[in-house]
């Protein structure tokens, strides 16, 4: 799929970085590909944090914006937060 706008909601900032959640049915291998952030280039600064769920497995991932040219986006490969359920 593509990044989807509604998906995106910033959480907090402060110091020009910001805490962003993201949900998506985009599984994170598509998410971290440089460019899926493009449009919205104007509101990541390199060094925001982001959560990514993936709604469709579900998973989380946190991941950090590495670049930011003002029309390209990259993000890190992002640290999947493991969950077990053990009963």
């Amino acid at each position: 799929m593509a990044y989807s706008a509604s998906g995106l909601t910033r959480m907090a900032g402060g110091g020009g970085h910001s805490l962003w959640f993201y949900d998506s049915t985009d599984a994170m291998t598509v998410v971290r590909a440089s460019g899926y952030f493009n449009d919205a280039a104007s509101m990541l600064n390199v060094g925001d944090a982001i959560f990514v769920l993936d709604s469709d497995a579900p998973t989380l991932s946190v991941s950090l914006v590495l670049s930011n040219t003002g029309s390209v986006v990259d993000i890190a490969d992002g640290t999947a937060i493991t969950v077990t359920d053990t009963d």
